[in-house]
């Protein structure tokens, strides 16, 4: 099964960290699955840690691609259908990354890996 993960199952996958639900860690390690990271994630996470927000445990450009490859992480690019389902959205959640995230589950069929609540009111298979 294929499934984008959102950005904070991301970051808590490869930081092993225990906010990472059992249901996603078990998804996460199954090698039947296919997971993929939306662009906006890397763009979430690179905004952040330029403001601050977020401190990664070794730099961004040489922590994520390493990330990608070991856990064989394919990166889903935003692409303009994407965009056309991002602008019908209805506003039940207000953060721009995880609207797009949304979208490109939506676009592309496939399950979404969140623990955020707000995902829940949108037609979107969610793992967590």
């Amino acid at each position: 099964m294929r499934a984008l993960l959102d950005t904070n199952c991301f970051l808590w996958g490869i930081t092993d960290s225990e906010k990472l639900s059992l249901a996603a860690r078990s998804f996460m390690a199954d090698l039947d699955n296919s997971l993929c990271l939306s662009a906006a994630s890397l763009w979430e996470i690179a905004v952040k840690v330029s403001i601050g927000k977020l401190e990664l445990l070794r730099p961004f450009d040489q922590l994520i691609p390493e990330q990608l490859a070991v856990n064989a992480i394919d990166i889903l690019p935003i692409e303009p259908p994407h965009l056309s389902r991002l602008i019908t959205l209805p506003f039940y959640h207000r953060d721009p990354f995880d609207r797009l995230i949304i979208a490109q589950a939506q676009t592309e069929d496939i399950a979404l890996l969140s623990s955020d609540t707000a995902f829940q009111k949108y037609d979107v298979k969610l793992i967590w």
